[in-house]
Parts: structure tokens; C-alpha cells; sequence
């Protein structure tokens, strides 16, 4: 994927039993899809709860957002209940295949708790008309963006019409 292509169309189930659907997101600025590893993951744990104290913050600059992961349905509502994330929309079952077409890095489990497959972190904008804005796609489940820098530079990138850049 490139900026200003359009990105693979994405419908995933929420942890409050509902459907959230990326064609159906009519954010002012952007879509944020946040992909973490799944409730194994104490780095997500921490990084989903930060953004879900920004998230008032993200909504105001007109900024829309879902956390996703290959997780079950029963792993991710454990994770809903378990962390302090509960006004995040939390999707999960994202398949292999829809994890590679968005670019993703797979792993498998090296320990017990740990999910026999499961994505590595990213984090993607999309635009309004269903184009990629930026990505950060990650190997590991460390060095991420950091929320409040991510804040900064879409005020930034809204007051400027800064252009979305990689696509050549």
C-alpha cells in the first residue's frame, strides 16, 4: 500500500457486539486503525489504555478510531473487561490474510500465553475518501508513535494541508 491508494476494505465485529465497518467511518480528518498484538501483550495493554485517554483529544481534531487484533472474540473481550480501555472500540478476529494485505508483520507464539498466530503492531490514518494518509508498521512491540506527538503533527499536517507523503 501506498499513500493515496485506497486500502483493503476492513469489517470486523466489536467487543460490544456490534460491526465496525471502515466504509461506513466518515471521520473530518482521519480514520486512526490502531493494530495491536492481542491480550498477551502487556506494551499493548499500556499503549491502548494511553490512547483511550487521548481519545477525547483525537475525536476533537476530527480523528475517528479503532484497536484491532487477530484475537478471539473471548481474548478480546477479556481484554475490554481486564484493561481500562472501556470507551475504545476494540475489534477483533482480523484474519491472517486481511493482516497481510494491510502490510502487517506475523508471529508465531514462542510462549504459552501467546496466541499460536497473531499481527505485530501498526498504526494507519486514512483519509475520508478510504486512501492511506501514513502508516507505521512495526516488527516488535515496542518504539510505536507516541500519541501525544501524533496529536502535535495532525495539528500540524491539518493547519498546514500538509500533503500525505511515500507515494513515488
Amino acid at each position: 500500500m501506498k499513500p493515496k491508494e485506497k486500502v483493503p476494505q476492513l469489517e470486523l465485529d466489536l467487543i460490544n457486539n456490534t460491526k465496525w465497518d471502515l466504509s461506513k467511518q466518515s471521520p473530518k480528518a482521519f480514520t486512526m486503525l490502531v493494530f495491536y498484538r492481542g491480550l498477551h501483550c502487556p506494551v499493548c495493554k499500556k499503549y491502548l489504555e494511553t490512547l483511550t485517554e487521548k481519545m477525547e483529544a483525537f475525536y476533537n481534531k476530527g480523528v475517528n478510531m479503532v484497536a484491532i487484533s487477530m484475537d478471539s472474540e473471548e481474548r478480546a473481550k477479556k481484554a475490554g473487561e481486564e484493561w481500562d480501555v472501556e470507551s475504545l472500540p476494540i475489534a477483533y478476529g482480523l484474519t491472517e490474510e486481511e493482516a497481510r494485505e494491510w502490510g502487517l508483520y506475523i508471529s508465531h507464539a514462542i510462549k504459552d500465553e501467546e496466541p499460536e498466530v497473531f499481527s505485530e503492531p501498526a498504526l494507519f490514518l486514512i483519509e475520508p475518501d478510504g486512501s492511506l494518509y501514513s502508516a507505521a508498521i512495526q516488527t516488535m512491540p515496542f518504539a510505536r508513535p507516541q500519541f501525544d506527538d501524533l496529536l502535535k503533527s495532525i495539528d500540524f499536517v491539518l493547519e498546514k494541508e500538509y500533503p500525505a507523503r511515500g507515494q513515488h
